[in-house]
């Protein structure tokens, strides 16, 4: 998990990403079958480690709306695994202040054997809520989530669409301080979407600070103020999020 933030300015930061470094092994086989022939020959699996953050540092303010940009393979998910505590940095450090929640896969976390009720149960547990206080929000994660019926049924008969509506209704339904979100709103209907644009700016004019990662260009805009590109695994702007888009715009792939 990162760390807890400790204050260390007036500012205070939500969210501190200070000189991280994350790499991972990339085996060089084509499939199983290449790997099982190459053991059995024995031959050895050349494997190469590939740098998906090098050396990134940023912060988040307490209530910004901040977009991370890049292009595809940049990093982009990965910064917000780290922050999320999915992942751990092999250099540098990641520090949160409050409770976080992250939407950073469509169903993460849902045990597919379950019904939607039990996994809301589940989820908002593991998100901090107490059983007293699922039980006061229930109907407004089900309402919101527009499951109806469904909500009985085992979610490995869901759509991805009914999966990122009851994730996304559980997260914004917790008492949450940093909310990360991850192209998990490039699924589902228009009027859906345009409901959950409009219950992250009223959370973001309560004072929730929030990490977005979209490829749409105008979601960004309107539900951000500040955006960082990150480019070939290092920060390459962070500023005004007009500015943002057109660097990465202008930016050659």
């Amino acid at each position: 998990m990162p760390d807890t933030l400790v204050q260390t300015s007036a500012s205070r930061p939500s969210i501190v990403v200070d000189h991280v470094t994350k790499q991972f092994l990339k085996r060089n086989t084509h499939s199983f079958k290449e790997a099982f022939v190459g053991w059995i020959k024995g031959k050895k699996v050349r494997a190469d480690h590939f740098k998906a953050l090098d050396d990134v540092s940023f912060q988040v303010g307490e209530g910004e709306a901040v977009a991370v940009l890049g292009f595809n393979g940049s990093g982009k998910s990965t910064s917000l695994k780290l922050i999320s505590g999915v992942l751990e940095p092999d250099a540098g450090r990641v520090l949160t202040r409050g409770r976080v929640a992250g939407l950073i896969e469509v169903g993460a976390g849902f045990h597919p054997d379950l019904s939607g009720r039990e996994n809301v149960y589940l989820n908002a547990a593991i998100l901090g809520m107490s059983k007293a206080q699922i039980d006061d929000r229930f109907d407004d994660i089900v309402a919101f989530s527009e499951i109806g019926e469904f909500i009985d049924q085992e979610v490995k008969h869901y759509s991805s669409g009914m999966f990122m509506r009851l994730a996304f209704s559980v997260a914004i339904h917790v008492d949450l301080d940093v909310l990360l979100v991850d192209e998990v709103l490039s699924v589902g209907d228009a009027p859906f979407r345009e409901k959950c644009y409009r219950k992250i700016e009223e959370l973001v004019a309560r004072g929730v600070t929030m990490l977005v990662v979209s490829h749409d260009m105008n979601t960004v805009r309107r539900l951000c103020s500040r955006g960082i590109m990150i480019h070939q695994h290092r920060v390459h702007f962070d500023g005004d999020i007009e500015e943002a888009v057109q660097v990465l715009r202008d930016t050659p792939h």
